[in-house]
């Protein structure tokens, strides 16, 4: 018992300001500033549909580290030395791991696997012992159920980096997916059966904040970028409006998470009893297709800002319009998933970007440029939509709630009544 007090002080306490974010998490976060550069200039530099591939497979195994890390953060306090050098030794290995990205489907392959699976087990099997000192059980199987799914992929993470060639996609695919699937099964394992609901409670306001941060890193990505290419390009207007139409873009995707969606999913996991389900689906799965599309966004962007007054190609012309669509996308589910109707407003931006995409070969000259703006202005009339349409459902969901409240009150008046 005496062991475990200091051990037990590594969790987090759910009192006031228990689960604020700390400086090391943001510190933390750098390394993954770095990776997420990486990734767009891969997918620059292979604009093939393997090369799309090979960036959509490392972007997932970058933001399933991100994302595990989040959540053992969430329960651990990273003002307490252990878990401080926990995340900086994981900084190191992060570092390692993005300096793979450019060649980790060629002679860095091995660094990449290696890199990848020591973090995530490290880190599990770090919070599992954690747990065990502390004599609690039920939490310390849960991770260690997750370190043995950790496992069960390595075998494709090292195949695929050791046969390397046309097996490297497939085999790493593989791997992600059976990570992909462990929280879906609740990491169940023979004999060990599955890891209980109730072990994955969090911290909604946290939970929330850390994706929030984690979108303006990818959004910050595109920054640096745009001002990159424009401070090496000659001073004309069309690099001028190639400049502002990134920028616009920026500003649009900004809007279309934090203007609303952000602020409500923060309130929304935080009133919720489930929050570990609701962490799991919205803020784990979802924001995956939030920041693939920011990366394939800050991809269309050097396109554009490297040839504006071209005539659009095809590799260019379907990255600039699913870059948003995508986005549009992942803002519809996310949305949802906490608690608001299917907006059609994001359904009609698809809509837009998909009839632009077939009508766009169809019209003689139009260069990139052009489309790079036509898609801007389909995401402004998306979230100009949202401001008008977003203080009336405000107003229902407030009635609805006072409603449901006065109903619970006499619902246990009468309960009261009844029972004098």
């Amino acid at each position: 018992m005496i062991a475990a007090i200091p051990v037990a002080r590594l969790f987090r306490t759910r009192e006031e300001g228990g689960d604020r974010v700390a400086f090391v998490e943001l510190f933390f976060d750098l390394v993954f500033v770095f990776a997420v550069t990486q990734l767009s200039h891969h997918v620059i530099e292979h604009l093939t549909p393997f090369g799309v591939l090979e960036g959509v497979v490392m972007l997932v195994a970058v933001w399933w580290l991100w994302i595990y890390t989040t959540w053992v953060t969430n329960w651990m306090n990273p003002q307490k030395g252990p878990v401080r050098w926990m995340l900086i030794t994981m900084m190191l290995g992060g570092l390692v791991l993005s300096t793979a990205i450019p060649e980790a489907f060629g002679d860095r392959a091995a660094q990449f696997a290696i890199a990848y699976l020591v973090m995530q087990v490290g880190r599990t099997v770090f919070v599992a012992i954690s747990y065990a000192v502390c004599d609690d059980r039920t939490n310390a199987m849960n991770l260690v159920r997750i370190a043995l799914w950790f496992v069960l992929s390595a075998p494709f993470w090292i195949a695929g980096a050791l046969l390397g060639g046309e097996a490297q996609l497939p085999l790493w695919a593989a791997a992600l997916a059976v990570e992909l699937l462990g929280p879906a099964f609740r990491y169940w394992m023979p004999r060990l059966g599955v890891s209980p609901p109730e072990t994955w409670q969090v911290a909604g306001g946290h939970m929330a904040e850390r994706a929030g941060l984690f979108m303006i890193i990818a959004l910050g990505e595109s920054i640096i970028i745009t001002g990159t290419l424009f401070s090496r390009s000659e001073l004309t207007t069309p690099s001028v409006l190639a400049f502002l139409a990134a920028f616009v873009s920026t500003i649009l995707f900004w809007l279309l998470y934090f203007s609303h969606g952000a602020e409500h999913g923060a309130r929304f996991i935080q009133a919720s009893r489930n929050t570990g389900i609701i962490a799991r689906l919205t803020y784990t799965y979802l924001h995956m297709v939030l920041v693939a599309g920011i990366v394939l966004v800050a991809v269309g962007d050097e396109l554009v800002l490297a040839h504006p007054d071209d005539p659009i190609d095809g590799t260019t012309l379907v990255i600039v319009l699913a870059a948003p669509a995508l986005y549009l996308l992942g803002n519809l589910l996310f949305k949802r998933s906490i608690g608001r109707p299917w907006l059609r407003s994001h359904l009609l931006g698809m809509a837009a970007l998909t009839a632009m995409y077939l009508l766009a070969p169809l019209i003689p000259g139009l260069t990139a440029l052009a489309v790079t703006w036509i898609a801007n202005g389909v995401l402004a009339l998306v979230v100009l939509i949202d401001e008008l349409v977003w203080p009336h459902e405000e107003e229902a969901v407030s009635a609805e709630e006072e409603e449901l409240d006065l109903e619970g009150l006499d619902r246990r008046d009468a309960e009261e009544q009844g029972a004098g």
